[in-house]
């Protein structure tokens, strides 16, 4: 008895994964990203764009409807862990902000060359990340004039958010390997 439930739980977890693949073809592709500052200061966020209409090279610029990007957010952090702000820089893919700049290479998910991304109104007390990835990139607060919080190399970690479908499948996997391995169980007794 116990076999036959085994087997209805995985037939109905592969079909709503392969449901899930058919009926809903790869469209929006997340990524998520981590800065970590020599002084201990970080800066994490993602971002999302359509995979179908996207070009090798993502280059966004300015405030105004972006060409790729649907969304960008990014929080900042002090070195103790604690939230300073949070911005959601592109959203329903607008930009809010005139200093945005974002260059991201889809077939190496990379980021590259200038970023400009967080605040971007002139608001006393806003903070941005900005400069040149692979050179320098600066955590910085605008308080009438921009001050430097933290710095590093350059170096941002980006990686791609798994689908939905994708992580369906591979559950749809584990339940077949359990069940095999309970199947085998059972007959050895």
């Amino acid at each position: 008895m116990k076999n036959i439930f085994a087997k209805i739980a995985t037939i109905a977890a592969t079909s709503v994964a392969i449901a899930a693949s058919a009926n809903n073809p790869a469209q929006a592709i997340d990524f998520n990203f981590n800065w970590l500052g020599d002084a201990g200061y970080s800066a994490t966020g993602s971002f999302s764009y359509d995979e179908a209409t996207a070009p090798t090279i993502i280059s966004e610029s300015g405030s105004g409807a972006t060409n790729f990007l649907q969304s960008l957010n990014v929080s900042f952090l002090d070195p103790s862990n604690n939230l300073l702000q949070t911005y959601n820089t592109v959203a329903g893919g607008v930009s809010e902000s005139s200093f945005f700049a974002f260059n991201f290479d889809t077939s190496t998910q990379t980021l590259f060359g200038p970023l400009d991304i967080g605040g971007g109104l002139g608001v006393i007390g806003e903070s941005f990340l900005q400069g040149t990835i692979g050179d320098s990139l600066f955590l910085r607060q605008f308080v009438g004039q921009d001050i430097t919080l933290d710095q590093n190399s350059g170096s941002i970690q980006v990686a791609q958010v798994p689908e939905p479908a994708s992580i369906l499948g591979l559950l749809a996997l584990a339940t077949l390997s359990v069940g095999s391995t309970f199947k085998k169980k059972q007959a050895s007794c």
